[in-house]
């Protein structure tokens, strides 16, 4: 997938190299909801069912790290090269995205 902004050129972002892996680990990650979901559906005890929702948590959580790095290392890098409104632009993006998964 490409974005291209105004007075940019094609860009690729920056987890494209890793987008195998991490598709498979959200396939993964899906299984694991669908897993909780059968859970519940059977009434397994609550500690069991909160124990996978905390696995999934820390799961999704190791996926957003991972793409927040790749974006800071390559989108919010690229763009501060760039200067000027595109870089300002890439770094509060950056922090908003910080700012929702420390909320989380």
């Amino acid at each position: 997938m490409t974005t291209t902004l105004p007075n940019e050129s094609v860009h690729h972002h920056g987890y494209i190299t890793d987008k195998d892996k991490y598709l498979n680990r959200l396939k993964r990650i899906e299984g694991q909801a669908r897993g909780i979901s059968k859970m519940v559906a059977d009434e397994k005890y609550c500690i069991d069912i909160l124990t996978q929702i905390s696995a999934l948590t820390s799961a999704l959580q190791a996926v957003a790290i991972g793409l927040l790095d790749d974006h800071l290392k390559h989108c919010v890098v690229d763009a501060a090269r760039a200067g000027g409104d595109e870089a300002d632009a890439k770094i509060n993006e950056a922090t908003a995205a910080i700012t929702r998964l420390v909320r989380s």
